[in-house]
């Protein structure tokens, strides 16, 4: 296959995350708008083109009292900072169908090198549209407060209320 311009089907994709609470728990929450778009051979993405923005306002942990303290300025400040984005940098063939797919994300105008471990699914013919689409999934661990997201409060138990490491997990597919 030949590298192309592919575009991320948001209806078929999933940005979600999770942190713990309390110290005890996880809870997990998706964005719910984002965009990308990818320039490459989906069956080798060493020297693919990957833009990739999310927008903070569409945070969703079933929770709107949460929603609404995560788009405030103690965490992703939206009013200011309306968008993630990542950009990749560098892309190494781990195996058949994975990579390390490293880029430059950024959170609240501060931009740190993060590695996904991406798989890639597959190619398949939409039966609907007849479009060809591409499929991959990738996961990573960031510390929120390395992009600004410092905002806590302590137990009396001992511990806090938001541990600072966050699990990010796509699920991508692309459309030609």
């Amino acid at each position: 296959m030949t590298k192309a311009k592919w575009n991320v089907d948001t209806a078929h994709s999933t940005v979600e995350f999770s942190v713990r609470h309390m110290m005890i728990s996880n809870v997990k929450g998706t964005f719910n708008e984002f965009q990308g778009t990818i320039e490459a051979d989906p069956q080798d993405l060493t020297d693919a083109l990957i833009d990739f923005t999310i927008d903070a306002n569409s945070i969703d942990t079933r929770k709107s009292d949460r929603d609404n303290h995560l788009r405030s300025a103690d965490f992703f400040d939206v009013e200011n900072y309306p968008n993630l984005s990542f950009k990749a940098t560098t892309i190494e063939k781990t195996s058949d169908d994975t990579y390390d797919v490293t880029g430059d994300f950024t959170i609240k105008d501060t931009t740190k090198p993060v590695t996904f471990n991406v798989t890639f699914e597959g190619i398949a013919k939409d039966p609907m549209s007849g479009a060809e689409a591409a499929g991959f999934s990738g996961d990573t661990k960031i510390n929120r407060k390395d992009f600004g997201l410092t905002w806590n409060a302590a137990l009396e138990t001992g511990g806090v209320v938001v541990s600072d490491e966050v699990k990010i997990h796509i699920e991508i597919q692309l459309r030609k």
